[in-house]
């Protein structure tokens, strides 16, 4: 289930009800009034908690899952399991999404209450700014500094000595100590989460958390969403630039260094120790080694092993890269001359 100090449950509602509102139908129809609480990705799932498939690639996942019931194509009702309730649909991406939307609700800052909510805890030495905003059930430690106009959403929990700086916004995240989070950065945000429907593009809710651990700085203007499902992790002492996008249920190690302008994509998991120039940039689902450094402006479109060091676009590694790059222009060079020369010879007459 996701995080009570985020989200509201608003289930459990029966199948029935859940295929209305969701555009789908019950394969079983005795099965309608099965009761579901939530939603879950097939491998999370439990027998009070809804799926989907909508790509074969997953079918093992689907064979291997405990959900209660699952959103599936017509053509792949026969690959649910026994004991599991199909709900037919066109759409199953998108029907999950209106599922998410009618089972779980976001915890928000009630209109007409005070700015810093009675509901909060803050430790000895805390400082709030001017205009600041702290939600119910938020967790500040002892020491910490709020500065102007920053928002801190219900139910965050930030550790001791943390600095968040004047603007930024801090929601669906668990924060360690002595973090440090500067001007107008955004922290918890929705994913970049989205499904076909024959209405269009809908949104999928983002029902995840930030975990943030101890030492770690976040540069101004930066963006870490929040997980579709999963968490999205930041590890120890690792320090990022202004100007960063990361992801949701991207995984970050130890010690590691991002450049402005660096953008991970959505699940790509990356080592400890691992560096990032300015403006590289990580497709979706890529592992990152520990120990290896991508240059600037690179972009890395798949695994890059422990301790390698790569460039270029397509990134690879930068020792071939540069060979590379320096043939191309050697050839481009002596092409040059070439030309030079037969235009130079056509003026005196000469074949």
């Amino acid at each position: 289930m996701p995080d009570s100090r985020f989200f509201d449950s608003l289930g459990p509602l029966s199948l029935s009800a859940l295929a209305e509102r969701a555009g789908a139908t019950v394969a079983e129809p005795a099965l309608a009034e099965r009761r579901i609480d939530g939603v879950a990705p097939l491998i999370r799932a439990t027998e009070a908690a809804i799926g989907f498939l909508s790509d074969k690639r997953y079918l093992q996942d689907l064979a291997g899952t405990h959900a209660g019931a699952v959103f599936v194509a017509e053509a792949h009702r026969g690959a649910v399991p026994d004991g599991c309730a199909a709900l037919v649909t066109a759409e199953p991406q998108a029907s999950y999404a209106r599922a998410s939307l009618a089972l779980h609700r976001i915890r928000t800052h009630p209109t007409g209450s005070p700015a810093v909510h009675p509901d909060c805890t803050l430790e000895d030495g805390v400082e709030i700014g001017p205009g600041a905003v702290i939600g119910p059930g938020a967790w500040i430690g002892a020491g910490s500094r709020i500065d102007a106009n920053a928002v801190i959403g219900p139910g965050v929990t930030m550790g001791r000595n943390c600095h968040v700086g004047a603007g930024a916004s801090v929601s669906f995240a668990l924060i360690g100590d002595r973090v440090r989070i500067y001007s107008n950065a955004v922290i918890g945000a929705a994913g970049f989460g989205v499904a076909g429907s024959r209405q269009g593009a809908i949104d999928i809710p983002q029902l995840g958390r930030v975990i943030i651990q101890d030492d770690v700085t976040v540069g101004a203007n930066t963006c870490i969403d929040r997980g579709a499902w999963d968490d999205t992790v930041i590890g120890e002492r690792t320090k990022i630039d202004n100007l960063v996008q990361i992801g949701h249920n991207v995984r970050v190690g130890r010690n590691g260094l991002m450049a402005a302008f660096t953008g991970i994509s959505g699940s790509v998991t990356v080592g400890d120790g691992v560096t990032f120039g300015g403006g590289a940039g990580v497709a979706d689902h890529i592992t990152i080694g520990a120990g290896a450094s991508i240059a600037g402006a690179a972009g890395v479109t798949r695994d890059v092993p422990a301790g390698e060091v790569w460039g270029g676009h397509p990134a690879r590694p930068l020792k071939r890269f540069l060979q590379e790059a320096a043939w191309v222009a050697h050839q481009t060079r002596t092409r040059g001359r070439s030309r030079g020369a037969g235009v130079a010879d056509t003026k005196r007459g000469e074949p």
